[in-house]
């Protein structure tokens, strides 16, 4: 394979994009000597689907390809395009709540009588009062 064109992303730019992206793992490596298996310290940075595995050290990082039960590393001039489109976990958007709140005719009519300069406001005692609007003036003169 060629060098990915402009539309294509290099294994290089997927790997430092995904590289912040990826969840962090404590623990991951281990080591068997003899019998025993012993956790070595340290974390790493994956993510992961059923076609590629990105895994981030401190040191380094690297994009694997899966095929046939296969990990396979991929070249620094391979189109990882693909891999960037499915591996990148995108932004996390919150979900806003659409709350439709219905002002009643007689309320609506009420708050158009008020003068212009001025705004529904509240007393001491809690009983609404009309008061005179703010007026900012510029810092600049």
């Amino acid at each position: 394979m060629g060098r990915a064109g402009k539309s294509g992303k290099n294994v290089k730019s997927v790997k430092n994009s995904l590289k912040f992206k990826a969840n962090v793992k404590e623990g991951i490596l281990s080591v068997r000597v003899g019998v025993r298996k012993y956790k070595l310290p340290g974390s790493a940075r994956i993510l992961s689907n059923g076609d590629y595995l990105f895994l981030s050290f401190p040191a380094s990082s690297e994009l694997f390809r899966v095929r046939n039960k296969q990990l396979s590393p991929m070249k620094a001039e391979d189109d990882a395009t693909d891999a960037y489109q499915q591996l990148n976990p995108g932004r996390r958007r919150r979900k806003r709540v659409s709350r439709s709140a219905t002002v009643p005719a007689t309320v609506m009519a009420a708050l158009k009588n008020i003068p212009s300069g001025y705004r529904l406001g509240y007393d001491v005692s809690g009983q609404p009062r009309l008061v005179r609007k703010r007026q900012r003036r510029s810092k600049t003169k």
